[in-house]
């Protein structure tokens, strides 16, 4: 689970305990270990590691939440790098909302279909994504949402990308 500054609240807990309630272990990673960023609301989560201690080998997949928190993380060549690897490696990547800038940044979705928040929709568009208006679209290994309202629907598409994997 990447994490930064003014992540959106439930985009990070929701899909962390739902997933750590699947038996997943679950890593925060941040551009500093031990750090403590703060949500819209000023929520804490601590960054375990950071995007320089990982590689894609670590993990089984990714996940990026929305609010202006993936603005912050698409700054990070290796947080980027990380979610392109994840991808190539056939893993799972999962973003909601506003995650899709770290997915344009991290250049994988030219021909895939893709949702996000709408007003990223021309980000998304112009990095070669098909985008659609749908609470969840998993192509291959990727599944992207667009809001908060869309958790249910995406924390499972993410589990069952898990279990095919």
């Amino acid at each position: 689970m990447l994490v930064d500054n003014i992540y959106q609240e439930m985009e990070v807990w929701v899909p962390l305990y739902r997933l750590r309630e699947a038996g997943v272990r679950v890593v925060t990673l941040g551009a500093a270990a031990g750090t403590t960023y703060t949500s819209k609301l000023g929520y804490p989560v601590v960054a375990e590691k950071a995007y320089d201690q990982v590689s894609a080998a670590d993990f089984d997949g990714v996940v990026v939440p929305g609010g202006f928190a993936p603005d912050h993380i698409r700054r990070h060549a290796r947080a980027t790098q990380l979610v392109h690897d994840l991808d190539a490696a056939g893993k799972l990547v999962a973003g909601i909302c506003h995650a899709g800038w770290v997915l344009c940044s991290s250049n994988l979705l030219r021909g895939r279909r893709v949702t996000s928040y709408f007003s990223i929709k021309d980000d998304m568009t112009n990095a070669g994504g098909l985008w659609e208006d749908a609470e969840v679209v998993v192509d291959r290994n990727l599944v992207t949402s667009r809001r908060p309202d869309d958790l249910p629907a995406f924390c499972r598409a993410m589990l069952e990308v898990l279990a095919r994997q």
